[in-house]
Formats: C-alpha cells, structure tokens, sequence
C-alpha cells in the first residue's frame, strides 16, 4: 500500500479504481460511523487530513485533485488495458498492482494535518509514502513533521505488538525535490 500525501486521489478514476486501498470495514459499515474504530469516519480510500479553516476539526471526506490523482496514477495506473497511462506499478488488471491510499493534505485554501496523516497511513497498512510537496518558506523542517516522518519509518508494515504483518517491517518515505526552483526543499531535505 502507498500513501499518496498530497491533494485528493479521485478514487473511482476507471485507470485507477482496480488499485485503490479499500477499508472495507468502513465501505460495509454505517454512514456516519467509525466502523472500524480507528478514529476516523468514513475514510474508504483515505482521509482528508486538512484543516476546516481555523477549526481544530479536519474534512474528512476526500475532495478528488488533478495533482494527487496524477502523482497516483504515475505509481499505479492499470497498465495494458487502453485507458490513459501506465503506472510504474500499476499490474495489468489481472495481476493487482500496489493499492493507493489518499491522504490528502493539499487543497486550495487550507493547512493540513500533516503529521497525523503520516501516522494515519503507517497505522492503516501503507508501507510506502509519496510525497509530491514541500513547505514554502521554509529551510528546516518543523519537528512535528520530521517525528511523524520518523513514525511512519519505524512503524509502517508493523501491528500494535511490533509485528510485522505487511510486505516489510518499517516503512519507506519518498519526496520529490526541485519543483519549487529552489536550493533547498523542505522536507525533502531531511537525510
């Protein structure tokens, strides 16, 4: 499973539908309700992880964005099956590829829960995380971050008991760096 941390991956995109992470508990559950009592209602395909303006609260329901749903179809698009591209890890439709959680923490207008969204995707079953987004302004990544950065290394693959039960035990976290036409981007940064 990679978690995309990034804007909104439009979920029933039909070249990436066969590939998203699906929380069935909450797919088969109550509208409304945390079925699966892991703190978060409704997240199917993920969680939206930005802030509703100065509010403590977040949206929770996804809003679909070209970047994040790009940024998943470069790793996980269906290959071979004649509908847009393929994804570098996409399967062929048959052969399921890696499966895609949306954490979406870009949208037009407000912050995000960035740390809570890293340990969201360790604690869900992502072992791999994709960051396409640097913090503007910024030469030093804030310790929130890096910590939650730390987590989701440490803990991704592993269940409450520090057993391993997916792929690997730890977690792999990839940036993208040079979009901003700076020296330095951060976090991408971070060794």
């Amino acid at each position: 499973i990679v978690s995309i941390l990034d804007a909104g991956v439009e979920f029933n995109n039909s070249d990436l539908a066969d590939n998203m992470w699906i929380n069935q508990a909450e797919k088969n559950g109550t509208t409304g309700i945390d079925d699966d009592n892991n703190g978060y209602v409704d997240d199917i395909y993920g969680y939206n992880f930005c802030a509703v303006g100065n509010s403590n609260a977040m949206y929770g329901t996804l809003e679909p964005g070209d970047h994040g749903t790009h940024v998943a179809g470069t790793i996980a698009a269906v290959n071979g099956n004649g509908i847009f591209g393929c994804g570098i890890a996409g399967g062929n439709g048959t052969n399921k590829g890696v499966r895609i959680m949306s954490c979406q923490t870009i949208n037009d207008k407000d912050g995000a829960y960035i740390g809570e969204a890293f340990t969201y995707a360790a604690d869900n079953g992502a072992v791999i995380s994709q960051n396409s987004w640097s913090l503007n302004n910024q030469t030093e990544t804030p310790a929130f971050i890096e910590t939650a950065i730390d987590y989701f290394i440490a803990y991704a693959g592993l269940d409450e008991k520090g057993n391993q039960i997916g792929p690997m035990a730890g977690g792999i976290v990839i940036f993208a760096a040079g979009n901003e036409n700076r020296d330095i981007s951060v976090p991408a940064i971070l060794d």
